[in-house]
């Protein structure tokens, strides 16, 4: 009885570790997947962020993120535009530091929501990417500029495409929750 309780253990630990490093290279390749617009560049990492909620949960989706922040903090070329720690510094480092907050938020949805509740929790879990972004930015840039012009930068030239983003996982999200259930 005991070894297999400590074999269905190790399957568990050994299958969710394999999950997060494979979130974490999802969110690697999608860092890469960008439009230029301004200072920060539109990827698809918000897209995989709160995929990666939906479908692993909040422990492990949270994890996924760090291990991804720490792995481009040690240099490794996984943000949009390199890696290293100076670039948590730079003027994207706030919207890095959100995407832990918004998988830790994403993954709390679970499949008995509807889909205008699902939609509302995906809206608020990428705000907040925004909200520390736009913090970051603007202490980037200099206090002395005014938040619309930040909002101008950092924010503003996102918000459709974020909708769309938020809209797809909506629709996604009855077939995502059955991706959770095998994890």
């Amino acid at each position: 009885m005991e070894l297999t309780k400590n074999i269905f253990n190790n399957s568990k630990v050994i299958k969710s570790t394999i999950f997060v490093l494979i979130g974490s290279a999802l969110l690697a390749i999608s860092s890469k997947i960008q439009t230029p617009f301004t200072l920060v560049p539109a990827t698809m990492q918000t897209f995989v962020v709160m995929f990666i909620g939906i479908v692993l949960g909040y422990k492990l989706a949270t994890l996924t993120v760090i291990l991804y922040l720490i792995q481009g903090s040690l240099g490794l070329p996984v943000f949009a535009k390199g890696g290293g720690i100076v670039y948590l510094l730079g003027p994207t480092g706030g919207y890095l530091i959100g995407f832990i907050f918004t998988a830790f938020f994403a993954g709390h949805i679970n499949e008995k929501k509807d889909p205008i509740v699902v939609f509302l929790y995906l809206l608020f879990s990428v705000s907040i990417i925004y909200i520390l972004g736009l913090v970051a930015l603007w202490n980037y840039m200099g206090l002395d500029k005014s938040f619309n012009e930040i909002f101008s930068i950092g924010a503003k030239p996102f918000l459709l495409i974020e909708i769309y983003k938020i809209l797809i996982l909506t629709v996604l999200s009855t077939q995502l929750f059955k991706i959770r259930k095998f994890i």
